[in-house]
This record gives C-alpha cells, structure tokens and sequence, in this order.
C-alpha cells in the first residue's frame, strides 16, 4: 500500500498543495515550523480519522478558512483509489471514495493503513493509562473498522450514565427511585458494548505479545525477547474473552460497586477504567516501565510497540504505510540506524526531519525540501 498523490486544501499551513508520491522512502526535509509535519499528519488522518499532535480537528483548518480537505490517491495490490475527507469542526465531516460521498465519515477507516513513530510516543510508556488505551483502540479499528462504531457508541453510553449517576446521587424519594430504574437501562447498554470493547482488547494485546517481544530485543541492546511484557488488566477480575460472558461479569460488577458508583458521580467499571501495563526485566521480578526504567528503556519501549504495530499488522496479510516524524533527532546513532534498517523494506516510509543529515543511509530515496509554504522534489 502506498500514497501516490496528496492534495491539500486549507489544511494547516496550507492553503492549496499537490505532491505526487513514490513506493519506498520519501524524506521531507525542513527547518521547524515550516510544515513538513503537516503532509505525514494528513496523510495517518485519513488512516484513523484523528491527528497524532491534537485531540480536536479545529487545529487542523487554516486559520480564517471553515473547512479543511484531504485527498490521496491510494494504491493497493495494484488497484487505485481515490480518498478524499472534509473536516468541519463543529459539524460532521464528509468522506468520499472516488468522488462518491459516503453515509459516514468513519466508512473511510480501514482503507488505508498507517503506522506513526513520532517523539509523542514516550507517552506510550511515560503518560497515562488513557494513552495507552487509546493505542490499543487505534490498532484495534485499523484492523477492524467497524470496532469504531463500537467504541464511538461506548463513550456515548458512558457520558449517559456519569450523568445519570450524579443525578441520582442527588435525588431523593421518589426522584431517585425513578434514577435508578433508568440506570439499570443504562447499566445493561454499557455491559453490552464495553464486552465487545473488553474482548477485542484482550484477543488484541495477546496477539501482539510476541510481536513487542521480538521487536524490543531488536532494539534494545543486549535485550531478549523475553524481557518485555505488556499485560492487561481489567477493571473487573476476567477468566474469559467471550462477549457474552464478559457481559455478565460486568452486569455483576456494576452492580456490586453500585454504592461507590452513586457516592462518586462516576461509573467506575468497564473498559474506560483498564490499563495495559508494561514491564521490562527477568520474568520472574519484572518492573513497571512507568517510573523505573531509564530514558533509553523508555524510548526502546515505545519503539517496540510501535515496531510490533507495524508487524501484526503486516501479519494480517497488509503493509501499512510507515511513518517516521521527526524521531531520529530523538534518537542515539545505535537506535537511529536500527530503526531505519527494520523498516527500509516496507512498501512506503514517510520521513521528516530538520536536517539530511538525521536521515540514515537506510532510508535514502526521494528528498523534499519543505520551506516558506513550498515543497520542492530535491533534484
């Protein structure tokens, strides 16, 4: 899978731009601030239909200008499509296929696929556990699209009950024997969806075990496969991956925390409580990467997930698209170089950098330079 064509309209710094694109490895090179970022973050937009920088599309639209847009000419085992995503804050935004508009914007996922390195990664391993879940989210709705409806009605049903649950934790009489009755409406709707959620989570990270095993010992030096562990951990006690018995396990648990939950206003069972702990050491006294392991473990974590991302993804039988932002100036030469010979055979590697010369031998192919709103193919 690669890009061949990206066309921007008020999007960022850019008010209109066309580039055509190649197979293989693509540099953009450019001082900060001149927008090189701008073309690898449209591009994973169109992947995950959010940007890797900001939590809103308000950002993303140039400043005096309403809407956004974002088309790429997308080429897969051969066949050509067009992709094409207009951002309207505050509204819905369209997609369309081919210049055919589509009933929802999130019917684009799953068309192309992205993997971002970026230096926002150490909050993969340095932030909190909502990073980390939305990792697994984002990983989980590249290889199964239609989890984004899921996860989308998820977060509804929850912001529901929060309310609900305030307001009953105030009620009296009457009032909050009526509360109540509805919670339990409520309380069956998010059993419901955060299964799915849950059981998707649980099949994804045992999954992707090995894959952060293997890419921890490549990157690490002088580790083994063996002393990296990602695990997951409920906010319910699990022995089952099966939707419908994790639905009744969390129906239970709702209602055995019911008391805390309307003292605090707040639901605090399902999949929006988890963690995907991480630990790094000998398997038999293993610690937590969060608050033990140094600078260089961190950054090699991060990489590893990112790496085993890419690769189980690619075990899926699809090469996404790589991109590398700005992570070699993050990088010491050993971990640069490493991570330019691993991903120097996918099908298309983005890469930005201030200078050239950040840019390993690896990953020498077509050059950008990305300067005062233009960018101009080197040679």
């Amino acid at each position: 899978m690669h890009v061949a064509h990206l066309s921007l309209h008020d999007f960022r710094s850019y008010a209109d731009l066309d580039v055509a694109l190649e197979p293989g490895a693509t540099a953009f090179i450019g001082r900060n601030g001149q927008g090189k970022t701008n073309l690898v973050e449209a591009i994973d937009y169109l992947s995950r239909l959010g940007s890797h920088r900001v939590a809103t599309d308000a950002p993303l639209v140039r400043a005096g200008a309403d809407q956004a847009v974002v088309r790429a000419a997308v080429v897969r085992e051969g066949r050509s499509a067009t992709l094409e995503v207009e951002l309207n804050p505050g509204r819905s935004n369209r997609a369309r296929v081919n210049r055919s508009a589509l009933p929802k914007a999130r019917d684009l996922l799953g068309l192309v696929r992205t993997v971002v390195f970026s230096p926002e990664d150490l909050t993969l391993v340095k932030g909190d556990p909502s990073d980390r879940r939305r990792f697994l989210d984002d990983l989980l709705v590249l290889r199964t699209p239609r989890l984004a409806g899921v996860r989308s009605d998820y977060d509804r049903v929850l912001r529901q009950r929060n309310s609900l649950l305030k307001t009953a934790g105030l009620a009296r009489g009457s009032a909050r024997d009526g509360a109540l009755s509805t919670l339990g409406v409520w309380d069956a709707h998010l059993a419901r969806t955060g299964a799915e959620l849950l059981a998707a989570r649980l099949s994804l990270v045992d999954q992707l075990r090995p894959y952060v095993g293997k890419a921890y010992e490549t990157v690490a030096r002088g580790a083994s496969r063996d002393d990296a562990e990602i695990e997951y951990a409920p906010s319910l006690d699990v022995t089952t991956h099966d939707p419908a018995e994790l639905t009744d396990a969390l129906m239970a648990e709702l209602e055995r925390r019911r008391s805390d939950e309307l003292d605090r206003g707040i639901s605090l069972v399902g999949p929006h409580r988890d963690e995907l702990r991480l630990s790094l050491g000998d398997p038999d006294a293993r610690l937590p990467v969060k608050g033990y392991a140094s600078h260089g473990e961190s950054w090699s974590f991060a990489l590893a997930l990112r790496l085993a991302s890419y690769d189980l993804l690619r075990a899926d039988g699809d090469d996404p698209i790589l991109i590398l932002d700005d992570v070699f100036a993050e990088l010491d030469t050993d971990r640069r170089h490493q991570l330019a010979d691993l991903v120097a055979g996918a099908e298309q590697v983005l890469v930005t950098a201030a200078v050239a010369a950040d840019v390993p031998e690896a990953l020498a192919g077509v050059r950008f330079t990305v300067g005062e709103g233009k960018v101009v193919r080197d040679g």
